[in-house]
């Protein structure tokens, strides 16, 4: 109980807050490059469905440190991409908070993908077709009309991308590196510590992060939940 209060008194409670900002980050960047992908990729033909799902989710099943290894050589600063956007912009990728936000939306975005997709095919034409018929644009029956019947599937894409990218380690750390108080987020700060042999300190880093998992996957149940409730209403 000591270690716990003395703990949460002196503890540098940076991790949590980069964290947390890059979640976010991560998350929002996801929501609408994941909506845009799944309806585009929904509406194509069976080959181009095909290839483009691969290539989408294929960081969601390859190592996060393989996928990290193809950022760092993207974004390099001794590679033409990242000496550009450097030499140009004065954008820096490698070792920077922006590099945090770029490893967990490439990690995370899989996931908001796959859910709105899912959602979008399972989505009864027949709303789309009385939406037409009652003159509505194809925006708004998107807005209006799509999106509140995926709505369960894109809260549930939502919730876990913020969950994904909050503990994603691999690709952060081969891209952003472990920079206290500028890229070390929880993930990594938990591996520090035990290389440290601070197992203590770990635990009680564990149980941040469980807790912070718990309430996400129950504000997830309790969306969709009430989500589907006023669907059967309906």
């Amino acid at each position: 109980m000591d270690h716990i209060l003395m703990f949460l008194s002196t503890a540098d409670w940076s991790p949590l807050l980069i964290s947390l900002k890059t979640g976010i980050v991560a998350t929002v960047i996801s929501f609408f490059l994941g909506i845009f992908a799944a309806r585009k990729v929904v509406k194509a033909g069976p080959r181009v469905k095909a290839v483009a799902d691969g290539i989408l989710t294929l960081p969601m099943v390859l190592p996060p440190t393989v996928a990290g290894f193809f950022l760092l050589l993207l974004f390099s600063l001794r590679r033409p991409l990242g000496s550009a956007l450097y030499q140009e912009f004065g954008i820096k990728v490698v070792q920077t908070w922006l590099g945090c936000i770029l490893a967990a939306t490439v990690i995370a975005f899989p996931l908001m993908y796959r859910n709105a997709r899912a959602a979008f095919e399972q989505i009864d034409v027949n709303l789309v077709y009385a939406a037409r018929t009652l003159g509505m644009s194809e925006t708004k029956i998107f807005w209006r009309v799509i999106i509140p019947a995926a709505g369960p599937g894109v809260v549930s894409g939502t919730i876990l991308t913020f969950a994904r990218a909050l503990g994603e380690y691999g690709a952060t750390a081969m891209l952003a590196g472990n920079i206290p108080k500028k890229t070390s987020t929880i993930s990594q700060k938990i591996a520090m510590v035990i290389e440290d042999g601070d197992y203590m300190t770990a635990g009680l880093w564990v149980i941040v992060i469980l807790i912070i998992a718990f309430i996400l996957i129950v504000l997830m149940n309790l969306a969709v939940g009430k989500k589907m409730k006023n669907i059967r209403r309906f």
